[in-house]
């Protein structure tokens, strides 16, 4: 069985290493944000964000 078979399917990929994730945030993520951040009581200034930095805050909000 060769590595990528070995490999878990449903791994994903850092976002740092995202080929767009230095566009900026989509605005599904910028309103999941806005979501996470009102259950949080955190502050997310979403304007500013890229995809990749947004990606890794929901993960820190949902977590």
């Amino acid at each position: 069985m060769s590595e990528s078979q070995q490999s878990d399917p449903t791994a994903e990929k850092d976002p740092s290493t995202w080929v767009t994730g230095d566009e900026p945030a989509t605005g599904a993520q910028k309103s999941y944000l806005e979501t996470l951040s009102r259950s949080t009581d955190e502050d997310v200034d979403t304007e500013n964000l890229t995809k990749a930095e947004a990606s890794e805050k929901i993960d820190e909000l949902k977590s």
